[in-house]
């Protein structure tokens, strides 16, 4: 597996981040909304939101819930706050952080989510395994991403054309079940979703 850096990704999102949300947002928003759906917020709810880019997922929670948002790029981060502003969400808090190092307590959320971001980490396994410590026991951790295919030709392509990836800041070669598997989570719910299914979307229970 093709591996990424920290500046690759900062460099890559820092260009990305004025069109990101023309490029990813219509595309996307299905996988979005049933991700949101998925995490079975009620209200009250502390939610964690890994990787919150631009803030495309703000609007899609419920007001009564309170949502931590993480991201490792400043200028994806500022477009978020800017959503925030825009839409009057005092529920909502955004925060500039690594991933691979929460700085959170354990058991701390009750939900947490992480959207297009397990293939844009240089540490899926150790971003999982930081997901599990502060999501409360029995909670639930919702991921929506793109994982290599077990389709031998598109895997085949998949890993092909994962050096260019990487310069772009994300994996085409992840494989789901192994990183699950290592990070000690088990898919609870497993769908496809978005163009083609060609996304999936899985909900662990925290045990």
């Amino acid at each position: 597996m093709v591996a990424l850096d920290y500046k690759q990704i900062t460099r890559a999102y820092a260009i990305l981040s004025p069109m990101y949300d023309l490029l990813f947002e219509k595309i996307f928003h299905p996988g979005r909304v049933a991700a949101v759906q998925l995490l079975g917020i009620k209200p009250n709810d502390l939610v964690l939101e890994v990787g919150i880019g631009t803030g495309l997922n703000l609007p899609l929670y419920p007001p009564d819930c309170h949502l931590v948002g993480i991201d490792l790029s400043r200028q994806m981060l500022s477009k978020a706050r800017e959503k925030v502003q825009e839409y009057g969400m005092d529920n909502v808090t955004i925060k500039e952080m690594d991933a691979s190092k929460l700085e959170f307590p354990d058991a701390h959320f009750d939900h947490v989510v992480a959207t297009y971001v397990i293939s844009a980490v240089p540490e899926p396994v150790q971003v999982l395994r930081e997901i599990k410590r502060v999501c409360k026991k029995k909670g639930h951790i919702v991921i929506l991403n793109h994982f290599k295919s077990e389709n031998p030709v598109v895997g085949t392509f998949e890993e092909l054309v994962a050096p260019l990836c990487t310069r772009l800041g994300f994996k085409t070669d992840l494989k789901l079940m192994p990183v699950l598997k290592e990070a000690q989570l088990t898919p609870e719910q497993l769908h496809r979703v978005n163009l083609l299914n060609g996304w999936r979307l899985v909900r662990c229970l925290n045990e």
